[in-house]
Parts: C-alpha cells; sequence; structure tokens
C-alpha cells in the first residue's frame, strides 16, 4: 500500500499529522520492519518471506547475511556484497539455491542502515588517485580519496576517513575523504587510537556531559542523610580491594561473626543512580558507552571522571552513597537470606590484591604488621571466603585454567615484555563476594517481578554437545548428565582429568563447547556458573546493565514512590537494553583484542628468528595456531610450511594428520617453534615448526636456542 493510501484508510488528513506517520513509516523501513517496493509501495517484511539482519563480509570478497531473528545465516556471493560493507543492515530473502558447502543463498533486497560512517585504515598515495586501505579486512574495498580531500595526509599514514559516497551495485567502489591523520609511526599508544576508531567507540565528552557532571553536588551532610533515609553504616570498617592500577573503586566488603553462628556478609556498591538520573545529559552518555573500555595505558570511562574517580568512587576515609546487600551466611557458607538498602558508608582502606594475599594467605609477618589495625576484620574476610568457596566447589564449580597477560611499556610507549596475570587467593575473594551479591540482586528482582536485566549463560547446544561426545569417546571419556549435562557434569569431568597429561586439551575442548553470557530481560540462569537466576549489581560505574539493576532494586525499595522518572520499569526498554548492552560489550571486547594483538606483534617484531616452546591452541584446515608458552602469543604454521606430506584435517579430535609420515598434530600438543614472520599491519605473526609432537617434548628440557625468554 502506498503511503497516500495508508493515510486515507488511518483518516489522517492534518498535515503534522501525516508527517508523524510519514516519520513512523521511515523508522520502521530502518529497523527493517516494512520494505517499500519498486512501484513505492510499503509492505510487511515477514509477509513477504523477507528478512532483516546485518551484512558479515570475509575478506575474500564474500559473505554471509545474519539474520536478526536468529535461524540460518543465507550466503553472499561477491555480486550481491557489490553494494554494501561489512556490518550494514539489509533486507534479504533466500533465494532457494544452495551454494556447492550446501549453504543456503541469499539475496540482497534493500540496504536500510549503512554503518560506516567513517573507515580507519592506511593511506596510499598513487600517481593519480590516492585511496584507503581498511584496518579491518572485511571491508575489503579500499576506499577511494579524490584530489582535495586528503587533509594534509601522507603516504603510509594511519588515517580516518568519512565516506562521501557509499558503495552500491553500479559503482562498487566507495569514496570518501580524510578527516584524521593518526600517525605513522605505530607504537602502542597509536594501537588504541586505531582501535578506538576503528570500533567507533565514544573517547570525547559532549560539553552538556561534562558540564553536568561538574554540577553534581558533593559531600553528605548530616541533615541530608536524615532526609535521606539512609543507613547510617560509617562505623563499619568497609574496605577495598582492587588491582594496584585501579582508579575507580565501585565495592567495599565487611563482615563480622554472628553471635549464635555463621557470618553477616555486607557488600556496599557505589550508589551511581543517586547522581545518574535516566534522561539526563549523564545517563544518555553512558547508554551510548554501555560500558567502560580497558586498554593497555588507558581507559575509556563509562562515566566522567568527577563521577567515576571521585564522587561514585569508594575512596577511603571519605563519606559515600552506596547500595548495600547484606547476607546471612551459614556456618556451612549458604546463603540464608538477605536485604537491600539504601547507605553512608566510609571506606577505612584502599588495599590492593598482592597486598591482602600478603597479610591473609602468606600471612607475612611485615604486611601484618602493617595492617594491624585491620587484621580481626582481613583474617575473618578470609575465612569466610574460604567456607563460600569450598561450598560451591562441592556443587559442582567450573574452572578453566586460562591465563592472562600484563604488558610492561618503556617511556616511548613501546612494549618491553609481557608478563602472566597470576590471580591469587585475594582476587578469589572479591571474586566470591560479589557473586553472592549478583545473585542476590537477581534473587530479589526476581520475586518482585519488576522489568529487570539478568546476566543469562545459555548451556551448550546439542550440536557442540554431540561433537564434544565424539570427542571424548576417543579418550574412553564421558560426559555425564545425557542429553542435558548440568554445570555439576562439566565440573565433574573437569576433576576426573586434572593432573593427566592430556588435561589441557580436554579443557579447551570443554571451554570451546559453551555459548556466550548475554544481558536479557528474561532470567534462563547461568550455565557457568550454575546459577538459576544471575544479575550483574556490583560495577555500575563501569557497566549499564548494572545501573539499571540498581535503579530497579532502588524502585522496589521505595515501594515504586521514587522520583518521578526513577525507574524505566517498561518490559520492551529492558529487552532493547539487553540487546544493546550485551552489542556494545562485545563490541568493547574485540576492541580491546585488536589493540593487544598488534602490541603483540609489536612487541615479537623484533624476534623474528628466534625460538620458543609452544603449545597447539587451534588446529584448522589450513594449519596450527600455536600460543608460546611464556609469551602468551599466537601465531599461525600454515600447512604449506609443515614436513612435505598430504595431511588430514579431523574437527571432531582436532587433529592435522600426515598421511604418509603418520605424524599427528592435535590440539594441546607441545612444539618448539621459531618467529618466521610478523606483520603489524594485518596483526599477523607465522611461525615455523622445529619440532614434531613427539621431538617437542623433548626439546622442552633441552636449553633454549637464541631465546630471551623470561622465566614466568
Amino acid at each position: 500500500m502506498a503511503a497516500d493510501q495508508l493515510a486515507e484508510r488511518l483518516g489522517v488528513r492534518d498535515p503534522e499529522v501525516r508527517l508523524i506517520l510519514d516519520r513512523r513509516l521511515g523508522a520502521m523501513r530502518r529497523d527493517g520492519q516494512l520494505i517499500r517496493n519498486r512501484r513505492g509501495r510499503f509492505g510487511l517484511v515477514q509477509k513477504m518471506d523477507l528478512r532483516s539482519g546485518r551484512v558479515q563480509a570475509h575478506p575474500d570478497g564474500f559473505g554471509f547475511f545474519i539474520p536478526d531473528e536468529g535461524g540460518k545465516d543465507l550466503f553472499l556471493s561477491p555480486r550481491e556484497l557489490r553494494g554494501v560493507l561489512h556490518g550494514d543492515r539489509v533486507v534479504a530473502r533466500a533465494d532457494g539455491r544452495t551454494d556447492r558447502r550446501g549453504r543456503p543463498i541469499g539475496t540482497l533486497v534493500e540496504v536500510i542502515e549503512r554503518v560506516n560512517q567513517t573507515v580507519v585504515g592506511r593511506f596510499q598515495q598513487g600517481e593519480k588517485m590516492a585511496c584507503v586501505v581498511p584496518d579491518n579486512r572485511r571491508l575489503y574495498q579500499d576506499i577511494l580519496i579524490p584530489p582535495g580531500s586528503q587533509n594534509g595526509a601522507r603516504d603510509g599514514q594511519f588515517v580516518v576517513a568519512r565516506l562521501t559516497r557509499q558503495p552500491d551495485r553500479h559503482v562498487q567502489q566507495p569514496m570518501g575523504e580524510i578527516i584524521e591523520c593518526i600517525g605513522d609511526v605505530m607504537n602502542a599508544d597509536m594501537a588504541v587510537d586505531i582501535a578506538i576508531r576503528a570500533y567507533q567507540l565514544p573517547f570525547t565528552w559532549p560539553a552538556d556531559v561534562l558540564e553536568e557532571a561538574d554540577n553534581v553536588a558533593s559531600g553528605v551532610t548530616g541533615a541530608e542523610l536524615r532526609a535521606s533515609g539512609r543507613e547510617d553504616l560509617q562505623a563499619l570498617d568497609f574496605v577495598t580491594i582492587d588491582g594496584e592500577d585501579a582508579r575507580d573503586f565501585d565495592d567495599a566488603v565487611y563482615c563480622k561473626r554472628r553471635s549464635g553462628g555463621g557470618w553477616q556478609l555486607y557488600v556496599a556498591i557505589a550508589d551511581v543512580a543517586h547522581y545518574v538520573r535516566p534522561g539526563s545529559a549523564l545517563d544518555r552518555e553512558a547508554w551510548q558507552r554501555s560500558t567502560s573500555v580497558y586498554f593497555p595505558r588507558r581507559v575509556l570511562p563509562m562515566l566522567p571522571e568527577r563521577l567515576s574517580n571521585d564522587l561514585c568512587s569508594l575512596r577511603p576515609d571519605e563519606p559515600r552513597l552506596a547500595l548495600a546487600c547484606i547476607m546471612d551466611i551459614g556456618a556451612r557458607g549458604g546463603i540464608r537470606s538477605s536485604r537491600f538498602c539504601r547507605v553512608v558508608i566510609r571506606s577505612r582502606a584502599r588495599l590492593s590484591y598482592t597486598e591482602v594475599a600478603a597479610v591473609v594467605v602468606d600471612k607475612q609477618a611485615k604486611a601484618r604488621a602493617r595492617r594491624s589495625d585491620l587484621l580481626p576484620l582481613l583474617d575473618d574476610l578470609y575465612a569466610l571466603f574460604q567456607i563460600m568457596h569450598r561450598r560451591r566447589a562441592r556443587q559442582g564449580l567450573l574452572e578453566f585454567s586460562s591465563v592472562e597477560t600484563r604488558m610492561e611499556f618503556d617511556a616511548q610507549g613501546q612494549v618491553q615484555s609481557l608478563q602472566p596475570l597470576v590471580r591469587n587467593d585475594a582476587h578469589r575473594l572479591i571474586e566470591e563476594f560479589m557473586l553472592a551479591a549478583n545473585t542476590a540482586a537477581g534473587q530479589y528482582l526476581e520475586k518482585a517481578e519488576i522489568p529487570a536485566l539478568y546476566r543469562v549463560h545459555p548451556p551448550p547446544e546439542e550440536e557442540r554437545l554431540q561433537a564434544v561426545r565424539d570427542f571424548l569417546r576417543e579418550f574412553a571419556l564421558q560426559l555425564g548428565g545425557s542429553e542435558q549435562p548440568t554445570t555439576s557434569d562439566y565440573a565433574e569431568l573437569l576433576d576426573a582429568v586434572r593432573g593427566r597429561e592430556d588435561a589441557h586439551l580436554i579443557e579447551t575442548v570443554l571451554l570451546r563447547s559453551m555459548a556466550l553470557a548475554v544481558y536479557s530481560d528474561e532470567n534462563t540462569g547461568h550455565f557457568g556458573l550454575g546459577f538459576p537466576v544471575y544479575s550483574h549489581f556490583t560495577s555500575p560505574i563501569r557497566r549499564y546493565p548494572d545501573l539499571l539493576v540498581h535503579r530497579a532494586i532502588r524502585h522496589r525499595l521505595a515501594k515504586g514512590k521514587d522520583r518521578a522518572g526513577e525507574f524505566a520499569g517498561d518490559p520492551a526498554f529492558m529487552q532493547e537494553a539487553g540487546g544493546h548492552c550485551s552489542t556494545l560489550e562485545r563490541r568493547a571486547e574485540e576492541a580491546t583484542r585488536d589493540a593487544v594483538q598488534r602490541m603483540k606483534c609489536l612487541y615479537l617484531q623484533a624476534r623474528v628468528g628466534e625460538d620458543f616452546d609452544g603449545r597447539i591452541s587451534t588446529v584448522t584446515s589450513f594449519g596450527l595456531f600455536v600460543e608460546l608458552n611464556v609469551l602468551f602469543v599466537e601465531g599461525l604454521i600454515h600447512i604449506s610450511t609443515l614436513p612435505q606430506d598430504y595431511y588430514h584435517f579431523d574437527p571432531i579430535a582436532h587433529s592435522l594428520s600426515g598421511e604418509r609420515s603418520k605424524v599427528r598434530f592435535r590440539l594441546g600438543d607441545a612444539l618448539r617453534v621459531k618467529v618466521a614472520r610478523v606483520d603489524v599491519d594485518e596483526k599477523k605473526i607465522d611461525f615455523e615448526l622445529l619440532s614434531t609432537p613427539g621431538k617437542a617434548r623433548r626439546a622442552r628440557r633441552a636449553p633454549a636456542r637464541r631465546s630471551r625468554r623470561r622465566r614466568g
């Protein structure tokens, strides 16, 4: 139906109302609900056997259509991709054919949103025409830069280009103009700058946001405390425990033994919702960012520093507004009851994980003497943690042995070394208490039956479970739980293989069988943690979902009589918020991973030709990805560089086997490799094999040749 026909049927005659109707039709087209055909008539996408979704392009020129509502992806030929870029939202249809791999083929019908308004890449000046080669290899079309649009960019520089013409079916090549020159000397800071712009992360503050942050009232007076109805907990010895380089302290803990046995645990979280009101400039910007993004040497906070590092940071010896979860815990570590309340606290000390571990785990005399005034509290916190952790372990605790790295830099921003980040019991202590508070928050909201966000983690999909069982059969192992294994079944299997030589291999396969955790307005449980209900409550400074949870709890505490606009309890909004926050969380993770990978390439660039011990981290049909033991850097041994043979890939066994030599490369095998090539622009590292799996085990006992490894 044409717009005029629709207006007539709806009885719309007022010009202002007609304008509203036209805007609504335009919005529904952008959302992929409507499409306009060649005759200018609107139709419902679902009624026309069409689907809306996103384009996922491949560097080799083909791609896939990823439908919004789920279901099978559609293969897109290079011809179909001529008029779109990676990430564009489109309407497509399945044309009934399949490609040679049996994948359904799709046809693009209409572009409904162009997401690439700017592109980051390396500027290349040719004789007649210049271009920008996108850093994101999924944007495989170069951006043409006509004369007069180069803005002083020099050949080889990394730049930001604004697209002035998107590709279309007739003129495939997009065009643009240079709007920013990032630089040409690559270091860690530039790697972060590129990632920020490539993933379009907000990194500047709008003027109204800064103005609003500066105008937030500070200080907590006695009159305000009495008028607010907050509980005054300033007499309790709360402490914050964070990393040495942390600047925002959004959680503080305190506990005491109960006279009748058991414990009372207090988890106080900065009351960010008191300062960030729905609809305010601060709230709009927090929604746009959704999460703080942590890069090496740089942080993009969700909230301005006035809040994140000052008013909402639980700094020692300063009164701070907080939302507290107070839990009664039994002698065996079970949470018997919990309640939430708005409070004022005064932290006694800002402690680091290293310091707390020295005091309560290693019992170092000097460390204990330095914190003698807090010793009873710290010892009690550690004792309570041990009881709670043991209880979770008895119920089936999943603990995968992953290792994170910490980068050390010189004054010029170059990576000096890569060190493993060691987690101690102080990390686990805070983690255990935060898990308890998050679980209590989820239970509180579910019982209140008010719209909220939950952190959900679905169980492994049936197809992945079957692949795991086929893999385990080779080792005479079995995953319990029949068709629906539980967290305890996974934990039992991990315990059974712990200490075996192939434990790392089995653990990796189990980990990769799991889905990703997301935010949702519907509680479906958290498989990885084994919790029937779970919410994110403990980090409202850096995660927008936590801020929404705080607003919901405050609304419930006020019995629905909170100030106007305090709580947006709209189910449709919560559904939108779940998808929005999950998407931006993934974007932040990808941007961080991109920057870190480039920094690792910079670090290994000076080590081409050196030998290292490593372990196969991924097996593919085209080669082996190997992670170096000490540096935790991953690179590829391409199949063409393996000893001369015909190799066959087994996806179930995660192996690559030589037909004549019978050499078998399997996930988790130890190898010795040489750094053959590093491409910082491509963020790729190539290794050369120095030993087969059997010989690699002997090589690990031999001295390292030409290696500058540090002992971890």
